[in-house]
């Protein structure tokens, strides 16, 4: 079965995120919906949606242009329309009545063996699936996505012996390849992996927070980054979620559990919480929520629990915060409030999660997988546990009087997960450890690292022989930064391969959050305050240089973003012989933004990228208008796909939906280009030199006149236009790449040579946010 078309019914917010992120992959797309009342557009539901998304940040669609791929259409007058699609999705309200006269519309029109899925989150498949022929039955089963549909990378499906495996397989693959999801099988239990444990995790949190007499802010310090939970904390992601949603989650949740699972047993209504939902405030899309921006003075300002007053958001000064950042048992065993309310929540959730496995899915990786990808925790709970020790956890249990699961008791002394002959392997319900398997065309990195070691490593870089020839280049910084051990790494490996007869291409590539933030600027900063300017002058010329070598290699060079890739990140994409970059990749140069220019060749490369493209205006001034903009602006492509707009990424460039895929893509990249492989010839460029400059200088003063940009932004842009105009020069005359590499560098020294520079780089290491000066 290919599948090659698909339809979703109902265009909500669910309904809508899922057909905006089919067509991100490329694939057409009916968006359906019923015709209300009185309405002149009969498709103005889906209709409606679309043009919503369009606006929306974050955005569902990778580009503007993929909203052409959703056809909006109603279930009045286009139901014949859905005899083209190979998988239809219903995403309509959570009633069952609803839902099945849906599914008797959808079978009277679907062609034969086209897969039907629900996205319930709440019915049971078993009630779903109560009356229907074995004609429907064997093509229906539920795929669960989560909200929004582009980021969250969980789709958990749920089949029934009446599933046919192999329309399950198809979606499933579809899913992974086309989609980027990762997918795990469940059991037809109530909130099946995800929501059974994340809302009981947060409806114990809240409890506990209550009941211990924390502030949101210090529930949100504890049961954040200690806790491997995302900063927003428990209170700041029910704000995002919508509060409104996460209690129509945990009623139904009440409503399908029986009364003496957990979750029922300590399911409490809070007046508290019915108050704010029916006042509006469900969170940000709502008045505010746990927390709201006051209108007067933009005051950030959180709720009290107890009083349901606001006042300003105090951050939280608990030493247990503090001291769990770096060791969770220390904790879970510290005195404080936090301390207490860390142990309460880990545990309950821990020993809840060990009752629920076989019943909610065959192994305690599965869960982990859940919970790592459908609520954006660092560890799952039985990875929680390992990091306490499930002995400790268990003994602990016990001595507070406290049921102890028999998973926990079984694993004794051991943990849940360890490496065994190089693989990673989790504990069974049959006592056994058994390996985590991964499928085919996926490539990890942190698998290959238990089986081997590096082949040369530093404290910021490391090189891995990832088989068949292809050298792995792996930064390991904080953020992925690059600093003169990155560089000096880099450059290592490029030599490696050039000189051993056994190795033949090299990938770039990081299983970190980001792929690279950029040069170290904390560095530079350092040493410009102390005036070694040498020092700097040799980091932008080892930069520089490492930069060449890779473009000119005499082997492919692939670089592999996920996440950010700023600045010199960006830099290492335009040096490359080939990128094969995840969907989800934000690239840009972003070095004004902290008063700097590019100088690792960023420069020259979108100004040689632009004046070669064939499809730009005529006349040697708009492409360099059009680098300007980009770097100027500090533009960032928020996906591979407006990057390759962009001209960051080429036409040739590949691009990988699965996160997981990514390493494995990119090195059969590298392998398919070794054969005939030829180095680029180096380029000169005919640029127009000072009378170029001087009508970017006049778009400049216009934008100083209009107040968009400010008295330093002038400065800053004044150096951009001269790199990218050629500095000295005429449009008779030709500009070498090394001649652009030393413009690059003056402009850099001598930027980061004034005070308002300086300023910048202060600012943005102190805040994170770009200073406007």
């Amino acid at each position: 079965m290919e599948i090659r078309k698909l339809a979703v019914i109902g265009a909500g917010v669910m309904g809508s995120g899922i057909a905006a992120q089919v067509a991100n992959a490329g694939v057409p797309v009916l968006l359906m919906d019923i015709v209300p009342e009185g309405t002149t557009n009969r498709n103005t539901l889906a209709s409606s949606a679309i043009a919503k998304m369009l606006g929306q940040d974050p955005a569902p669609f990778m580009h503007k242009q993929n909203a052409k791929l959703v056809e909006p259409a109603n279930l009045e007058d286009d139901l014949e329309k859905l005899g083209d699609c190979d998988w239809i999705v219903e995403a309509v309200t959570e009633r069952l009545d609803i839902k099945r006269d849906v599914y008797r519309k959808i079978e009277a029109h679907r062609k034969t063996g086209a897969a039907v899925t629900s996205n319930t989150s709440t019915i049971p498949l078993a009630r779903l699936l109560e009356g229907v022929e074995d004609g429907f039955a064997q093509n229906f089963f539920i795929t669960h996505f989560f909200n929004p549909p582009r980021y969250m990378r969980l789709l958990e499906i749920v089949s029934s012996a009446r599933t046919d495996p192999e329309t399950v397989k198809a979606v499933r693959d579809f899913s992974d390849v086309m989609l980027g999801k990762t997918v795990i099988a469940c059991n037809d239990t109530p909130g099946f992996i995800a929501n059974r444990i994340g809302g009981y995790w947060i409806q114990t949190a809240i409890k506990q927070t209550i009941e211990t007499g924390l502030s949101v802010e210090e529930a949100d310090a504890v049961g954040g980054k200690p806790m491997g939970v995302p900063k927003t904390g428990i209170f700041g992601l029910m704000d995002l979620v919508g509060i409104d949603l996460m209690r129509h989650v945990a009623v139904s949740m009440v409503t399908n559990l029986p009364d003496d699972d957990p979750y029922v047993l300590d399911y409490q209504e809070l007046p508290l919480v019915l108050k704010m939902v029916e006042e509006g405030y469900t969170g940000r899309k709502g008045k505010g929520g746990f927390y709201r921006i006051n209108g007067v003075g933009k005051i950030r300002e959180s709720i009290d629990l107890e009083t349901g007053e606001y006042s300003r958001s105090e951050p939280s000064e608990l030493e247990s915060a503090q001291v769990g950042a770096k060791n969770m048992r220390a904790l879970v065993e510290h005195e404080d409030r936090g301390g207490r309310w860390a142990w309460q929540v880990l545990s309950k959730v821990i020993a809840h999660s060990a009752s629920l496995v076989p019943e909610i899915a065959d192994t305690l990786a599965d869960i982990d997988a859940g919970m790592r990808l459908g609520y954006a925790w660092k560890w799952g709970p039985f990875e929680l546990a390992d990091r306490l020790g499930p002995r400790y956890v268990a003994d602990r249990l016990r001595e507070e009087g406290r049921d102890v699961p028999p998973l926990l008791d079984e694993v004794g002394d051991g943990s849940f997960y360890k490496v065994q002959d190089g693989h990673l392997c989790f504990f069974g319900v049959d006592g056994s450890y058994h390996r985590v398997e991964r499928p085919n065309g996926v490539l990890l990195l942190e698998d290959i690292k238990r089986t081997s070691a590096p082949i040369e490593k530093n404290g910021s870089a490391s090189l891995w022989n990832i088989g068949d020839g292809v050298i792995c280049f792996e930064i390991h910084t904080k953020m992925n930064a690059i600093d003169p051990d990155v560089t000096a790494m880099l450059e290592k490996g490029l030599k490696l391969v050039a000189k051993d007869d056994a190795y033949k291409a090299l990938v770039v590539y990081n299983e970190g959050s980001n792929f690279s933030v950029g040069a170290n600027v904390g560095m530079a900063l350092f040493a410009a305050n102390v005036g070694v300017w040498p020092m700097i002058e040799t980091m932008i010329e080892n930069g520089q240089q490492v930069m060449k070598s890779m473009k000119y290699a005499d082997f492919p060079v692939v670089a592999a973003p996920s996440g950010m890739a700023l600045g010199g990140g960006c830099e290492l994409l335009l040096h490359s012989a080939a990128v094969q970059a995840h969907a989800e990749t934000y690239t840009g140069l972003v070095e004004t933004g902290i008063g700097v220019v590019p100088g690792w060749g960023g420069c020259k490369e979108m100004v040689t990228r632009h004046m070669l493209n064939t499809k730009r205006p005529a006349g040697p001034l708009p492409p360099i208008a059009k680098a300007f903009e980009y770097i100027s602006t500090a533009t960032v492509a928020k996906s591979a796909q407006e990057a390759r707009d962009m001209l960051i990424l080429r036409k040739s460039d590949g691009v990988t939906f699965n996160r997981d895929r990514l390493l494995h893509d990119a090195k059969q990249k590298a392998l398919s280009m070794v054969d005939g492989y030829v180095r680029p010839a180096g380029m000169e460029l005919n640029l127009p030199g000072p009378s170029g400059k001087a009508a970017l200088d006049l778009a400049i003063e216009d934008f100083r006149l209009r107040g968009v940009a400010l008295p330093h932004d002038t400065v800053v842009s004044g150096e951009v236009g001269n790199i990218l105009t050629g500095g000295k020069t005429d449009i008779t005359e030709t500009v070498s790449e090394d001649k652009l590499y030393e413009l690059e560098r003056e402009s850099f020294i001598k930027l980061l040579k004034t005070n308002a520079t300086l300023a910048r780089i202060e600012h943005m290491l102190d805040t994170g946010e770009p200073l406007r000066n």
